[in-house]
């Protein structure tokens, strides 16, 4: 394993990030595993999904519930709903719940603060994760004396002439990149990450993508594929790559040996067996999802997304089993980051 040793160079991450040689890709994730289990040992941590708005006030052109959208069919879970779902998720064992959303103006500090508060008095030992968009220093300040301890924050692409062709106008990636120091300086575990094969993506985009995760020392890092939803103005482009997805992981561990890494939905949705895939190539997280039936379909970010039809105990299990199967540990527990609390690392 002396061959990934860090640091490493732009060319050797540009080397993994482009190479097609299946024996390759078996050592990297092989070297990723190592590493893995050095900080976490074999355990895949558990974290309960509730999706509980598909309002948008964003028009991204990748994303199947952007403003535009008009044949999506909306809705928002009320603060009861929430708290039924997180009712579910405890009985089931979880002790993390992510609240997941688009950039919903109708949710004001206000009342997010009210749910915070609610699910912080019921379960006070719980996680609680947002993943609710860009907002003001105010307001992540307010929702984290609320209660909510983690928050994701994908910052998609940190190319900005890449960022620029994924987004509208409005959105910038010099904002989206001062949230994510924001959210760690006041205190929040974070959570940064970005699509593998998005459209006009180029290895360069991938290479200043990892070099960003080091700057920011997320404490997790979401990575999945672009998947086209038909109803986008990326409709027509191609998704993204299971292998190259798989090696971002890697050399994503290889770069963040403490991070905490999902094996994304998104993955289990191009292969049958993609999130077990992940497993073997770094990950250590999984989110199985705790929405009502009845609205999983309708959070729509991409076509073909897999479990909308399970019940949350359903989604529970037949994760676990897919987790002992593939020879690795489920854990129903909070699962911190390894990686350092405290204030954000300076800016480089």
């Amino acid at each position: 394993m002396a061959q990934f040793a860090a640091p490493f160079s732009d060319d050797f991450l540009l080397h993994y990030i482009t190479t097609e040689d299946p024996a390759e890709a078996e050592k990297l994730f092989a070297a990723a595993r190592k590493i893995r289990s050095r900080h976490y040992g074999e355990d895949v941590y558990f974290r309960g999904l509730i999706e509980f708005t598909n309002h948008c006030k964003n028009d991204c052109r990748y994303c199947g519930i952007r403003k535009s959208n008009g044949k999506v069919e909306r809705y928002r879970l009320s603060p009861e709903e929430i708290l039924h779902c997180c009712r579910i998720g405890d009985l089931l064992g979880y002790r993390t719940f992510v609240l997941q959303g688009g950039e919903d103006p109708w949710f004001t500090d206000e009342r997010m603060a009210g749910i915070l508060c609610a699910i912080r008095r019921n379960y006070p030992d719980h996680a609680i994760t947002l993943s609710i968009g860009e907002r003001s220093r105010e307001s992540y300040e307010a929702l984290f004396r609320a209660g909510a301890d983690r928050y994701l924050l994908r910052h998609e692409t940190a190319n900005n002439g890449h960022y620029r062709k994924l987004h509208p106008p409005a959105m910038s990636l010099a904002e989206r990149k001062q949230c994510l120091f924001t959210l760690r300086e006041i205190g929040y575990q974070v959570g940064a990450g970005f699509m593998v094969g998005a459209p006009f993506q180029t290895p360069e985009c991938l290479l200043e993508d990892l070099r960003f995760l080091e700057e920011l020392r997320p404490h997790m890092v979401g990575i999945g594929p672009f998947i086209p939803q038909g109803d986008t103005p990326f409709a027509k482009y191609p998704g993204g790559s299971l292998q190259l997805t798989l090696r971002m992981v890697a050399l994503t561990r290889l770069l963040l040996p403490k991070t905490l890494i999902p094996a994304t939905t998104a993955l289990g949705t191009i292969s049958p067996d993609g999130r077990e895939r992940g497993l073997m190539a770094g990950a250590n997280v999984v989110m199985p999802n705790l929405s009502p039936r009845a609205v999983r379909k309708l959070y729509a970010l991409y076509d073909n997304k897999i479990c909308t039809g399970d019940e949350a105990a359903e989604c529970r299990l037949c994760m676990e089993g897919r987790i002992r199967n593939s020879g690795f540990v489920p854990n129903m527990a909070r699962g911190d980051s390894a990686m350092e609390a405290g204030a954000a690392p300076a800016r480089i």
